[in-house]
Formats: structure tokens, sequence, C-alpha cells
């Protein structure tokens, strides 16, 4: 193919965007910083017409779309800045199991598998469909959100290394189950009902199916020094892209600092 044969082609591929917008309404992950915006200036300065509009922005970098970084939880991890660009883009997949799970659910490997093709060093993206319950969408629900959606079972991050993912991307607060994060804690009610579910449908306690001194932010904590981070929040027009390969580009700020970042997500199909 000749460089304007490839032009041509990129022209007609489709592009579809996964990111949740921003606003000073997205909610953080809880007891993060929230997002807030404030001019510094407005038409100040003017001189032969009007001057320039300014902004400063304060957040976490855990609110939205955003890419969890190394040293989040691996203190002697790379920065976002200090990923290479390629690390970020590739081949993937986008999973959608919405149809399977519900509040405190688990998934395996074996349901994402049998809903897509799922191969060796892709870029995974999982749709359990709580992205609807995300701010911007008519049927809001924070806690639900955040407190009670699906996470991985006990041998998802075993699985997710030996595939030699790029990255992970989920449509939910977090990549780990909720319940295996502090979340647990601050919300003793929800984790009576999760614990529950678990028993009637496993047989057994949760912290028997998940010792918490291998379990708690496993998906943080025993992936990101294998060099496997995850964006969280993810959404947009990941319902256009169901157990579909598509060519996946997340693109965060190049901040040598950052120990995570918000970020565009985009999937990118060839025409038909």
């Amino acid at each position: 193919m000749n460089i304007q044969e490839f032009l041509g082609f990129m022209g007609k591929v489709k592009i579809y965007d996964l990111t949740q917008p921003l606003s000073v309404h997205t909610p953080p992950w809880p007891s993060y910083i929230p997002l807030s915006v404030q001019y510094f200036k407005r038409i100040a300065g003017a001189h032969m017409g009007q001057g320039a509009n300014g902004q400063v922005i304060t957040m976490s970098h855990h609110v939205g779309t955003h890419i969890d970084g190394e040293i989040h939880f691996h203190a002697c991890g790379r920065s976002i800045g200090q990923v290479p660009i390629e690390e970020w883009i590739g081949p993937g997949v986008v999973v959608d199991i919405s149809d399977e799970v519900g509040d405190y659910d688990l998934y395996s490997p074996e349901m994402l598998m049998k809903k897509a093709d799922i191969r060796k060093g892709d870029i995974l993206i999982i749709n359990t469909g709580y992205h609807r319950y995300a701010w911007d969408q008519p049927d809001c629900d924070e806690v639900r959100y955040f407190v009670k959606h699906p996470g991985p079972g006990p041998e998802f991050h075993k699985w997710a290394l030996k595939m030699k993912l790029k990255w992970i991307g989920v449509d939910c607060g977090s990549a780990d189950h909720p319940m295996n994060t502090i979340i647990r804690d601050w919300h003793p009610k929800p984790f009576v009902e999760a614990e529950k579910k678990l028993k009637e449908r496993y047989g057994k306690e949760w912290d028997e199916m998940f010792p918490q001194e291998e379990y708690y932010q496993v998906m943080h904590l025993k992936l990101f020094p294998k060099r496997l981070v995850h964006a969280e929040n993810i959404g947009g027009d990941i319902d256009k892209l169901s157990n579909k390969r598509t060519w996946i580009g997340l693109f965060p700020l190049r901040a040598l600092e950052f120990e995570s970042s918000q970020c565009r997500i985009i999937a990118m199909e060839p025409p038909e």
C-alpha cells in the first residue's frame, strides 16, 4: 500500500470515542479531589480587539476516563510520561458481558473468551454495562456505579498476565471488584449484600473466596509491578463496538511526574 492508498484508507476509517465527558459534575473516585475550573482572566488586556480568556483547573487524576499508571501503586514503576506511546496503542477487543453480569457479580476469563476473539498482547476493554449508571447518563446512579459494579473473579489477574495484555479498560469505577477495595469498609451494607449473593452462587464467604492479603486491590497491587495497568470510567461509544476487534488508542498527558492521567481513548474500525 502506497502513501496515497494509505491516506485514502484512513480517511474512511470509523472512529469511536470511548471517553466519558469531563465536567465539574463528574464524580471522582470516592475521597479523591473532583474537577474545579476557575477563570483567572476574562478578555483581559485587550488590544485592538478581544483579549484572551484563561483558566486554572484543579483535580486529582482519577476523575472521569483516566489511566492508572504504574507508580499509582508501585513507587518503583514508570510514571505516565515515561511510558512509550507505542504501549498505549494497538490491536484489541471490546468485550460486552453486560447481559451476563449484574450487581456485585464476578466475571471470568472464560466468560470473556466465549464472547469475543481475545488474543495475546491485546488491549482488552470490558463492557460490564455499568457505564449506563455514569454521571452523564439518564439512569445515573453513583452508588451503583462505584459500589456495586461487577469485578474480576479469583483467577482473572493471573490470566491477564498469561495473556500479556497491553492494558485493560473497564466501563465502571474500578478494575478491581469494589468489595476488594476500601469501599468494602466505607459501605458495609453493600458488603453484606455482596457476600450474601456470593454465598448463594458459590457457597463461600467473601474472605474465603478472596483472602484479603492476596486479593485486596489485586488488579493494582499485583499487576502494576508487571507493567499491566488499566483505564477506568470508559464510556462514550462503547456499546457500538460490542465484541469487535479493533485498533485502540489511549492518549494520556506526557507528564514525567504523573502517577496517572486523564486521557482520551478512541477505537478505529476499518471501512466496510
